[in-house]
């Protein structure tokens, strides 16, 4: 039976554990993983049993400094080492050809390896005292929504790990950034805190996006390059949907003030309509807003058979990356039978934000117009 274990207590324990091939639960800045020693085959195995994640995902491996990733790649372009002086420790994961001694159960059977320094200080302390690089996915049942505090781990893999290292609630509340540097030419594979934006000028050049991000995933059959790109990934219980309208899908979100409250109101009156709708049929419903539109639900929307959550302020992406996860969560807990949220701008950290929703959306976004 796992122990959960707060601050930096806790951290010899851990590394005894990673040692023997055991499994510990770690705080990141982004959401909380699953560790194993990532050079070790039957860590990486039961890292896999125990979240039922299919064994062709692949896994990111944490290290704790640059100096740990050279024996862990067969290439260290320089682009790859100016991102990691640029970026780590923080939410930045980069997908480089393999070294030999990264097994091929790690890296989901591919000969590339996606590696992170995480900007957490209890975890780098884990990490170096563990003295081998940590295997870590998000520490969730598969295609649950990630973890952002030590009880929803507790509360997905209780009984199949060995200890939780507990540092409080994460900061930003979705996975890193993930970029692949093992070809010629950069590409994003999923979006997170560190921008596209902020990739393409560092590195002085455009950085592709994955058609994948777009489609929702890869094609069946197609072997996943990074987690999050074939499965279904953070879905709540109930069905979800998102609502925008074809101004702002037109638009991406740039518009002017009146623009933006004629498009707020048809989407509340959009989602209004369906709430009580989805009530009158006996559902449980939760609503994903935000700060500025909250008041056109709260006036509007009552009855103890819908929940009306407000995921942040659009003025401030990060909060609402903060917050998701949490959310969908408790509308779980909370038994909601189905979700209606607003859709939100895709540029900069809200390409993040809107990826996460698509997915625990299937993909579904409806237009008020």
């Amino acid at each position: 039976m796992e122990t959960i274990v707060k601050g930096m207590d806790g951290i010899e324990e851990a590394a005894t554990i990673i040692q023997r091939g055991g499994l510990v639960a770690f705080p990141t800045e982004t959401v909380y993983g699953l560790g194993g020693n990532a050079l070790d085959p039957d860590a990486s195995r039961k890292i896999y049993a125990a979240k039922g994640r299919p064994s062709d995902n692949p896994l990111i491996v944490h290290v704790s400094c640059i100096e740990e990733v050279e024996p862990l790649v067969s290439a260290f372009p320089k682009e790859a080492r100016l991102l990691m002086e640029t970026f780590w420790p923080g939410p930045l994961t980069i997908i480089l050809p393999k070294a030999e001694i990264v097994p091929h159960e790690t890296t989901g059977g591919l000969d590339t390896v996606a590696l992170r320094c995480p900007e957490n200080r209890l975890t780098l302390r884990f990490i170096k005292a563990s003295g081998v690089p940590i295997a870590g996915p998000s520490a969730n049942t598969s295609g649950k929504p990630s973890p952002t505090e030590a009880e929803h781990v507790l509360h997905d893999l209780s009984g199949k790990i060995d200890m939780i290292l507990d540092d409080g609630p994460v900061g930003i509340g979705v996975e890193s950034t993930i970029i692949d540097l093992s070809g010629d030419t950069p590409t994003l594979l999923r979006p997170g805190a560190v921008t596209l934006e902020e990739l393409s000028e560092t590195l002085g050049r455009e950085v592709v996006v994955d058609p994948a991000i777009i489609a929702g995933g890869v094609s069946e059959g197609v072997h996943p390059k990074a987690p999050g790109m074939k499965y279904r990934h953070y879905a709540p219980n109930a069905k979800m949907a998102l609502v925008t309208t074809k101004l702002l899908k037109d638009k991406d979100y740039v518009v002017t003030e009146e623009e933006r409250r004629i498009a707020d109101e048809k989407v509340a009156a959009c989602i209004r309509t369906m709430v009580e709708e989805d009530i009158a049929k006996g559902l449980r419903v939760g609503v994903i807003c935000c700060a500025e539109t909250v008041a056109r639900y709260q006036a509007k929307v009552h009855g103890s058979d819908v929940d009306i959550r407000v995921i942040g302020s659009r003025q401030k992406p990060l909060s609402m990356t903060h917050e998701l996860f949490r959310i969908l969560r408790e509308f779980d807990m909370d038994g909601v039978d189905q979700i209606y949220a607003e859709s939100y701008s895709d540029r900069g950290v809200g390409f993040a934000l809107m990826n996460r929703m698509r997915k625990a959306a299937g993909m579904t976004e409806l237009l008020a117009d």
